[in-house]
């Protein structure tokens, strides 16, 4: 059934609840304005992605969220090891030798459904409002402006929202770009990936407890092991589709099972545990929209932007993108100026930071290249390297990037994240 619920003008609808919807609701309410934030889901809900690396502290004390991360029983993460298909493993990279022992140095494995849950709670105590199982149907223009959107409420009622900006945080999913053809696949990075939870495995043992590790299988192919709390580890396999389809096998279960007798250290760390049985798959992993903002539209978090997760990126750039976007939307709100070429500076540095960390993860799937041989030949790389695999991601990288070109072919900058400024209209 159609409603007239048009009422309520605010300044800003989120489009999604996640971690960049909800830290751009955060900033937004904090300030005082008026922002709904409307969520397809009902939370706690199901989410992958767990692992939280060292610069995700940035945004976090920005929200002010540290005091209940430290109070919160996620297993708290240190460092980061490879493994080799022999189960060698490397000496754990340990952020404390680079970073402050108080602040970046230590972060957490996190429950998704759990950590995104506080999130959105936060935004509601900072002034946000939150409606929860509503779906958003299309976004309502006039002229080339986004002036809202059509939505449906748990009851099945449709009505309209309208704002002087809607924020797309709607994750993989990407509602507004997918809308509107700015959806454009990475050329090379399209694996995928097939995932599973095991409670009782091994784990290190001391400070190592909370490791994530990635084990490598044939073809540059690997596991992440992320142990999380209630004994309970995330564990998946990310390869390309035609070799983990090899010999027609096509059941993710089979794919896994067949794939955990590829790395010995994966192999002996779940035979103690039991796997919880459900098996999950999602494929074509890197994708970038072609503009982060049109006239009444902002992009944010994966919406904007989504790549292969094997350094682990994806909740810092989310929660990054959120709190730079609650700046900027604040800023514009004040000043009464909300047009796309706003939030240029906004797109420039989060395209900054994910064709950085882009281009050490195609390095990293390339055949030829491993950072050990990096670091023999330029041992003042390791630094550079711990950085960006760390989140510090708005740096010049230039010389890395000269390194690590001697061995690996580096992509080329995508030319995309700018506005889309405002049509011209014609008579």
């Amino acid at each position: 059934m159609h409603s007239n619920l048009t009422s309520s003008e605010y300044d800003v609808i989120v489009i999604g609840g996640g971690p960049s919807g909800a830290s751009t609701a955060a900033i937004l309410g904090e300030y005082g304005h008026r922002v709904l934030v409307l969520e397809r889901e009902k939370f706690p809900r199901y989410h992958v992605g767990e692992s939280l690396i060292p610069f995700t502290f940035g945004p976090l004390e920005r929200l002010g969220l540290i005091p209940k991360m430290r109070a919160s029983h996620f297993t708290k993460k240190y460092s980061v090891s490879f493994v080799q298909t022999d189960g060698k493993r490397s000496q754990p990279f340990y952020f404390f030798n680079r970073y402050d022992r108080e602040t970046v140095a230590q972060t957490w494995q996190v429950m998704r459904a759990e950590f995104d849950q506080m999130m959105l709670d936060h935004a509601r105590e900072r002034g946000a409002e939150v409606r929860e199982q509503t779906k958003v149907n299309r976004l309502l223009s006039e002229g080339d402006r986004v002036v809202g959107v059509e939505a449906c409420g748990p009851d099945g009622t449709v009505y309209e929202v309208r704002a002087s900006l809607v924020v797309d945080a709607s994750g993989k999913e990407a509602f507004a770009s997918r809308q509107r053809g700015w959806r454009i696949n990475d050329p090379y990075l399209n694996k995928i990936a097939v995932w599973t939870y095991y409670k009782g495995s091994k784990r290190e043992g001391g400070i190592d407890e909370g490791s994530t590790t990635v084990a490598f299988i044939p073809e540059k192919g690997w596991f992440w092991h992320i142990p999380l709390h209630n004994d309970m580890v995330s564990v998946g396999v990310v390869a390309e589709g035609k070799y983990l389809t090899r010999d027609g096998v096509k059941d993710p279960k089979a794919m896994f099972e067949r794939e955990v007798g590829e790395n010995l250290w994966i192999k002996e760390h779940l035979e103690s545990g039991e796997c919880t049985g459900e098996f999950w798959v999602t494929s074509e992993y890197s994708r970038h929209s072609r503009y982060c903002a049109s006239p009444g539209l902002l992009l944010v978090g994966d919406a904007f932007a989504f790549l292969d997760p094997v350094f682990s990126s994806g909740v810092m750039l989310a929660l990054k993108s959120g709190v730079l976007a609650g700046e900027c939307i604040h800023r514009g709100l004040a000043g009464g100026n909300l047009s796309p070429e706003c939030f240029a500076d906004y797109g420039a540095q989060m395209r900054e930071g994910v064709e950085n960390m882009r281009k050490l993860v195609y390095a990293f799937y390339n055949p030829q290249f491993s950072f050990k041989d990096v670091v023999m030949r330029h041992p003042e790389a390791a630094d550079q390297i711990t950085d960006c695999l760390s989140g510090d991601l708005n740096r010049d990288y230039s010389q890395l990037w000269e390194w690590i070109g001697e061995i690996a072919p580096l992509p080329e900058t995508l030319p995309y994240g700018a506005p889309k400024p405002a049509e011209a209209l014609t008579a």
